[in-house]
């Protein structure tokens, strides 16, 4: 995100952070199967949202910015959304609040992480301008 906000490519920090989610969801699917769970889930759609993300920043070569960086966002807010899940079932005072994670702390925590990134997505899309590079550029005008 902080790429989006100064309008930088930070090439190596999106190869290691495309790479390590996708390894994340990729490994979560080599747990023993015991049906379709909401970790599944979530794994299939994240899996789904870094290939688009990978599309778009690698084989158009940002000529579909505004796709990476929503895509590239909804990766780290999933991320970030396990952490949470995480968070309350494995650290005692937030599991206290939330036992099942049904109750109001684990919502309004919820809540809150979508708010921020919902905006945060929108002013990255916003400020982040970098051009396609030549490669996108002369496919474009090629077609």
């Amino acid at each position: 995100m902080y790429g989006f906000f100064t309008d930088k490519r930070m090439d190596g920090l999106t190869v290691f952070f495309l790479t390590t989610t996708a390894l994340t969801s990729i490994t979560g699917f080599m747990f023993p199967f015991n049906g379709i769970t909401p970790g599944i889930k979530l794994g299939i759609i994240s899996v789904v949202v870094l290939a688009v993300a990978s599309v778009a920043r690698y084989l158009v070569h940002l000529a579909w910015r505004k796709t990476y960086v929503i895509t590239a966002s909804v990766a780290l807010y999933l991320n970030c959304f396990v952490l949470v899940v995480q968070s309350f079932e494995k650290i005692p005072a937030l599991r206290a609040l939330a036992p099942t994670q049904k109750e109001p702390p684990f919502a309004i925590a919820q809540l809150a992480l979508l708010l921020v990134f919902f905006f945060a997505t929108i002013f990255a899309v916003k400020r982040f301008r970098i051009e396609p590079t030549s490669i996108a550029r002369s496919r474009a005008v090629a077609v």
